[in-house]
């Protein structure tokens, strides 16, 4: 572990408060001190949670070292269950209390509580956010399974294939892994739910986000599995797979192509089929291959950072589907890093495996790219390099949480992404216009219409255009300035885009130097720019 300004992912605790959040009639004691104690801010205020997460902490304090922690575990426990009366218990610690290894799950699971007990182990040192989340529902599913069977602890018989869909003339099918705080999983359950619908599949159980114990023990019912959030849900569909014999669904419906694999796995899956849905389902996205938009933005450069499986659909649809040009590509999700790095070499990339953030933004910095596709501290990162940016993963902050129906799979999910994508590029180009007019008396604060044009105005920009000058000319004649460029090149250069200004500055003084240029004109610019379009 160190320190950091910004981090990627919390704590694996924080994964397992996430799966306890997501459903209803699961608690969540966490042995921890009070530091540790902010979930409220997580869910409350970054996703607009209606009501307090499901979690009770023992709370303890520098006194309690000296006495008797495990007691404290043991009390709250009990008191935790006296008064929310949950139907599962899950019981783990902190990444601070687990030094103290007091074993709170063990302790818990002996208190013979007539609910299970769900014991968690976090790992708090060598693992995180993603992988608590995915081993708190693993071990919640499987223990509620446990618990309802007749036979040995720990090795739940599988269902009997007739046992399956019985009240049910239809296949059906589990929506595994949306959780809280994930990235638009409460509209993507409903986008997806949707299609299955059109597809005459039925949905059986929808876990972690909005399911109770009991819905947990239905999950055999199904005739297979939807993995719609592989860091969350692979570890359990896997398991599902050998003990129940549960076929899994492993493509993630998030872009137009993927969307169709989808619908066509899931008609192999189910013995459905799906070529009319296939023939009907189109999304708006799909007529920008023959708009004008395409001729513009087809090539552009995008830098892509973000969880495992957002990286990868996001490279897909970048490439196959708007016709960018990748130019970076990484995760923070190491348990998932393989993927991303088959998908980096197909690109012919570096992959970016790290959960630094200062090395995600010099590699973006040298990247150079005109968007950057990423989370929260992309955004951060992408508008200290003067770069349009899209969230497309969590971690995410509030405004990516919106209260209207916003889903990134399925078909409308790709309209989303299509329209949260290209935006901040024509932004982008909006801006740089402005920018370009700015000192034009017609945008002088002093005229603010047409009509009503005067010579202040007038004035003022020529003033603005002076002062510019000579600043250009200060900077080139001060001691430590190695190139000059004249006031006629400044103005030029400020004609680029901002977001590939820089880059332009660099290439061109590299250019100058390479020839012992010592005064860079106007006819400098061009000369550089025709030698690295070769």
């Amino acid at each position: 572990m160190h320190l950091a300004l910004w981090t990627y992912e919390g704590p694996p605790h924080v994964g397992a408060m996430r799966v306890a959040a997501s459903m209803e009639g699961v608690h969540y004691v966490l042995h921890a001190p009070q530091g540790d104690s902010y979930a409220d801010l997580l869910f409350t205020m970054i996703e607009r949670r209606a009501s307090r997460p499901p979690v009770t902490y023992t709370t303890f304090h520098g006194r309690h070292l000296g006495a008797d922690t495990a007691e404290l575990v043991r009390q709250t426990v009990r008191d935790a269950y006296e008064r929310h009366q949950p139907q599962a218990l899950m019981v783990g610690d902190s990444c601070t209390a687990e030094l103290l290894q007091d074993q709170p799950g063990t302790l818990a699971a002996g208190m013979d509580l007539p609910v299970p007990v769900i014991a968690l182990e976090s790992a708090a040192y060598s693992r995180k956010e993603n992988f608590g989340a995915s081993e708190a529902f693993y071990q919640l599913v499987r223990g509620t399974l446990v618990a309802n069977q007749d036979g040995a602890l720990g090795h739940a018989a599988p269902a009997a294939d007739s046992d399956r869909s019985a009240a049910c003339d239809r296949p059906t099918a589990n929506l595994l892994g949306p959780t809280s705080l994930g990235f638009r999983c409460r509209d993507d359950v409903k986008e997806i739910k949707a299609l299955l619908e059109r597809l005459g599949i039925g949905v059986n159980v929808v876990a972690p986000l909005g399911a109770t114990p009991a819905d947990l023990s239905r999950i055999p019912a199904a005739d297979f599995n939807v993995c719609l959030y592989p860091e969350i849900a692979r570890t359990t569909c896997e398991w599902l797979q050998r003990q129940y014999r549960q076929p899994m669904v492993t493509t993630v419906p998030l872009g137009l192509g993927a969307t169709r694999d989808f619908i066509r796995e899931i008609g192999d899956v189910s013995g459905v089929d799906a070529s009319a849905v296939l023939e009907q389902c189109t999304a708006r996205m799909s007529w920008y291959s023959r708009s004008v938009d395409s001729n513009y933005l087809t090539g552009k450069r995008v830098f892509i950072f973000a969880d495992a499986t957002h990286a990868i659909a996001a490279a897909r649809i970048a490439r196959e589907e708007l016709g960018f040009s990748v130019v970076g590509l990484g995760t923070y999700s190491r348990e998932h890093a393989r993927e991303v790095r088959q998908v980096a070499k197909d690109l012919g990339l570096e992959p970016l495996i790290t959960d630094d953030y200062l090395e995600v933004e010099k590699s973006v910095a040298e990247a150079a790219p005109e968007l950057v596709l990423g989370t929260q501290m992309e955004r951060h990162i992408a508008k200290r390099l003067g770069l349009p940016c899209a969230v497309i993963s969590a971690p995410a902050h509030v405004q990516d949480f919106p209260a209207s129906y916003a889903p990134n799979m399925g078909f409308e999910g790709a309209n989303v992404i299509f329209d949260t994508w290209v935006h901040p590029i024509m932004m982008g180009l909006e801006e740089h216009l402005l920018g370009m007019f700015r000192e034009d008396f017609e945008f002088s604060t002093d005229t603010p219409s047409h009509m009503a044009s005067s010579g202040a105005g007038q004035e003022r920009a020529a003033e603005q255009e002076q002062a510019v000058a000579e600043a250009s000319v200060a900077e080139a004649d001060s001691p430590g300035a190695q190139i000059r460029w004249t006031p006629e090149a400044e103005s030029e250069l400020r004609k680029i885009p901002f977001f590939v200004r820089g880059k332009a500055r660099r290439n061109t003084e590299h250019f100058a130097a390479e020839r012992g240029i010592a005064t860079i004109t106007v006819e400098t610019i061009y000369d550089a720019k025709a030698h690295f379009s070769r």
